[in-house]
């Protein structure tokens, strides 16, 4: 950069630069438009130097950009562990000052007894059963020994979604419960409240809730998963709630684990030397000690609770896991009885939320998948019956809202090939993922066969309705038949064969389409025949009766150029011909939806269609007097007797593997005589 750039970057870059001042200096200075010019280009020149700089600065500095953000990571978690540290040294020098002081109460409380023995508990259960007196339906609560009234108070109960007030309630707090009554409207001689619910104090916790005008005074009880609100006069009698329940919860929590430590060890009996060795009458009894006073034992259900707070589902079924292995071999002593009662009230915490995940309310994205976790867990805890039955309800439900939101647009066969995939791949999913989690579970396979079955309905319902209410021709339903089958193949792979259900739940709609399409023909021959004339067929061109050959070859007559004449005339009636092709496009079609059950529907339906063109030949011969018209009307009869009815058997035997014996007897029954003026044609 030269003299004159630094020069002016330095004055640009001052501190006490003003732009205004520059202006009107340069203004002045300046002979012309020229030197403004010149002075704006190195201005310019200056700002694109700067630029450049600054890109370079920032790749320069960019991995050191990213080192910085990684130091400010790790140290904001080392904060939040140092804070988490410094709150648990706190607990625990509050938890030792709670214990002396605790213990210079007990001393005292001793020396009170000593004066005044049992006064101070007896006055407190007296006035609690005289303010029990007026809570209607609570007559059970002063059965419990040493139980007294510790503190009590109206409050207002609120609605945790919405914030709204939902009633007025008064509390009882006792030495190991909380009580709470609701007022009752209408009052009955001294009663004024009815219960709602008791809560033992190691069963919820307290949480101060944040004044936001107009909510104010508030704390929250949260007894896993539910939750209630409270408000509070003002905020002394919220402070006095908040201070008197922390300080019950810790004084029952410190009288229980003094009376735990002040229970006489349990030494083993050892047996009498001196006894008899060989005296089988006496029975030696020997309870052991088990050891509970381990760290990870005592901070057990604490950290089942950390666990399920924080999704953990994994370490808490290792946790369980771990104590159910180290009491494996252990007597069941009066300690590991309290000890297992807590621990299985963590368990159905657990399990509510492991089945609060497999929910079909929970989110459907993810697949098969998703559910692994939850599952697996459920599995642990010896719940797989409830693990395979939630399994399949979120999968039934995800398979439903996926086809639900398939879009019916555009062509049926478009439609159902997409329903197809969708349905299918998700079955297929579904199997791998259930062969998977509960591989050592056989006995809920059973569950998922009868699923998979439950499953078919409501794709079959699905695909009826697309396709059969829809009236759709009997082409594209066969080809979507088709479709259906070809998928439900796949299936084999895993060795699920659901054929034979998705035919027996389509044999009604397949029938109905039969017998629908028959009636069609039917009527269509029926109209043909009344207007027919008994001529030739001229096609006019080339290409048109080329074009009729080709598709006679495709229906199975490849002997049709016998019945063609000179240039573009074909010797058999239009009637005929038009009752041909429709007749072998039925019979393809109806092979295309075959399976056993429609057997004898399918045959029944070819019988009747034929015996309709039968008996119109029979009719015009019986009919027509013109020699020529009826040498004309023998010579269809014989194309459809000789060469159209064979071809037909044919073709139904290739398709089924049996022979159409019901065509063979309409054939057979039926004699062509001599083909004169004077012949006849008997149909039996």
């Amino acid at each position: 950069m030269t003299d004159t750039g630094n020069r002016l970057r330095k004055q640009l870059e001052s501190a006490n630069f003003d732009p205004k001042q520059y202006v009107k200096q340069l203004s002045q200075q300046s002979d012309g438009d020229r030197d403004l010019q010149e002075h704006r280009q190195k201005i310019q020149t200056l700002a694109d130097e700067t630029a450049q700089n600054l890109k370079k600065n920032v790749y320069k500095n960019y991995r050191q950009f990213i080192e910085t953000a990684k130091e400010i990571s790790y140290l904001e978690s080392e904060m939040y562990q140092l804070s988490h540290i410094l709150t648990e040294q706190k607990s625990i020098m509050e938890s030792i000052t709670q214990a002396l002081l605790s213990t210079d109460k007990d001393e005292a409380a001793k020396e009170m007894q000593a004066a005044f023995p049992k006064e101070t508990e007896e006055v407190k259960q007296r006035t609690l059963t005289t303010l029990l007196e007026k809570v209607e339906g609570c007559k059970n609560i002063m059965e419990t020994p040493g139980r007294y009234l510790v503190y009590n108070g109206d409050l207002f109960e609120y609605d945790v979604d919405n914030m709204s007030q939902i009633q007025k309630v008064h509390a009882f707090l006792m030495n190991d419960c909380l009580l709470i009554a609701t007022w009752l409207p209408n009052r009955r001689g001294a009663v004024r409240y009815k219960y709602n619910a008791l809560y033992d104090l190691d069963s919820f916790a307290i949480v101060n809730v944040k004044d936001n005008a107009p909510m104010k005074d508030m704390f929250k009880i949260l007894m896993f998963p539910d939750s209630r609100i409270f408000q509070a006069e003002n905020s002394k009698i919220k402070k006095e709630w908040l201070e008197i329940l922390d300080e019950t919860k810790k004084n029952k929590a410190i009288k229980e684990r003094h009376k735990k430590e002040e229970e006489p060890p349990h030494s083993p009996v050892r047996q009498d030397m001196s006894s008899n060795p060989f005296d089988e009458d006496e029975e030696v009894v020997c309870e052991e000690i088990v050891d509970l006073s381990m760290e990870w034992i005592q901070e057990l259900p604490e950290d089942l609770d950390v666990c399920i707070a924080q999704r953990d589902f994994e370490g808490a079924v290792d946790l369980l896991d771990k104590l159910n292995e180290y009491l494996k071999d252990q007597p069941l002593t009066q300690p590991v009885k309290g000890l297992k009662v807590k621990v299985e009230e963590r368990v159905r915490q657990l399990t509510e939320v492991l089945v609060f995940e497999l929910s079909p309310d929970r989110s459907l994205r993810g697949g098969p998948k998703a559910t692994r976790r939850a599952v697996s867990q459920l599995i642990r805890l010896g719940q797989s019956t409830k693990a395979c039955e939630l399994f399949l309800k979120n999968r039934a439900a995800a398979v439903q809202t996926a086809i639900r939101q398939l879009r019916i647009e555009g062509a049926t066969l478009l439609y159902i090939h997409k329903l197809c995939n969708i349905f299918f791949t998700s079955l297929l999913e579904t199997a791998k993922e259930f062969e998977m989690d509960f591989a050592g579970n056989t006995g809920c396979y059973s569950a998922f066969v009868v699923w998979s079955r439950s499953a078919m309905k409501m794709f079959v319902g699905a695909f009826s309705k697309q396709v059969f209410d829809s009236k759709e021709s009997l082409s594209t339903a066969a080809e979507c038949v088709k479709v259906a089958k070809e998928h439900c193949k796949q299936l084999s792979e895993i060795g699920l064969d659901l054929t034979f259900t998705l035919q027996s739940l389509l044999v009604k709609d397949i029938k109905a389409a039969l017998q629908s399409y028959k009636e069609i023909i039917i009527e269509a021959t029926k109209h043909r025949n009344s207007e027919e004339m008994w001529r030739k067929m001229n096609l006019m061109t080339p290409e048109a009766l080329g074009k009729l050959k080709e598709e006679m070859r495709n229906c199975g007559i490849n002997s049709f150029d016998q019945y063609t004449g000179e240039d573009c005339w074909v010797n058999l009636s239009y009637t005929i011909v038009a009752f041909t092709k429709q007749m072998m496009a039925f019979l393809e079609e109806g092979l295309k939806l075959y399976f056993p059950e429609l057997h004898m529907v399918l045959l029944e339906s070819l019988r009747e269609i034929i015996l309709v063109a039968v008996q119109h030949v029979d009719y015009s011969l019986r009919c027509e007097q013109d020699s020529e018209k009826k040498a004309f009307i023998c010579h269809n009869a014989s194309f459809l007797y000789e060469t159209v009815l064979p071809v037909m058997e044919k073709r139904f035997e290739e398709g089924v593997g049996k022979p159409a014996k019901q065509l063979q007897d309409l054939r057979n029954g039926s004699r062509l005589i001599r083909v004169n003026p004077e012949s006849t044609m008997s149909v039996v």
